[in-house]
């Protein structure tokens, strides 16, 4: 589901998935992996055997927008995670959930922030570096429009708290 929670999270985590078959086992990135609503790069008579997610580093942050706390349907939902060295981004992961035909990593707005010192991060996050890696649909939650603002926010929010905490244990 272009909704699913976790998928943000074990993106920016660089997460894989095993799949075997009765003859072979293969190993897919889970961006790879999920192709769309109901959709993934399953062949007949594959099932998952495994998901794998490497050594993270760095600090990791999710963010979830709705019309409500509980068992509800995300709107939009951000994972972040950051590696910051000397107070610089050296490695930066992003992925947004419920604005597209599935969770995706904004690469765009990752290879922008590598390099650039903690406190220039948020303000380096607008809706024009975030749009080129979503493609927001309009439902009965919100539309595409608001799809795009309220992930943009959130990214902003998610780097602010992850950039904070890191600078606070720095």
């Amino acid at each position: 589901s272009p909704a699913a929670d976790g998928v943000p999270c074990l993106l920016t985590l660089d997460a894989s998935v095993e799949i075997a078959s009765a003859n072979a086992t293969r190993n897919l990135a889970l961006q790879d992996f999920l192709r769309g609503p109901r959709q993934t790069a399953l062949h007949p008579g594959e099932l998952v055997t495994g998901v794998f997610i490497p050594e993270p580093t760095g600090q990791g942050h999710f963010l979830k927008l709705g019309a409500r706390r509980y068992l509800v349907i995300s709107i939009a939902m951000v994972a972040t995670r950051l590696t910051l060295t000397n107070n610089r981004i050296t490695q930066a992961t992003i992925a947004v959930g419920s604005c597209g035909p599935k969770a995706s990593r904004l690469t765009k707005l990752e290879a922008a922030l590598i390099g650039l010192p903690a406190d220039d991060v948020v303000p380096s996050v607008t809706s024009a570096i975030v749009s080129p890696d979503l493609t927001p649909i309009t439902d009965l939650r919100a539309t595409d429009a608001y799809r795009l603002i309220a992930a943009t926010e959130l990214v902003r929010r998610s780097l602010a708290a992850v950039t904070t905490t890191q600078e606070a244990a720095a």
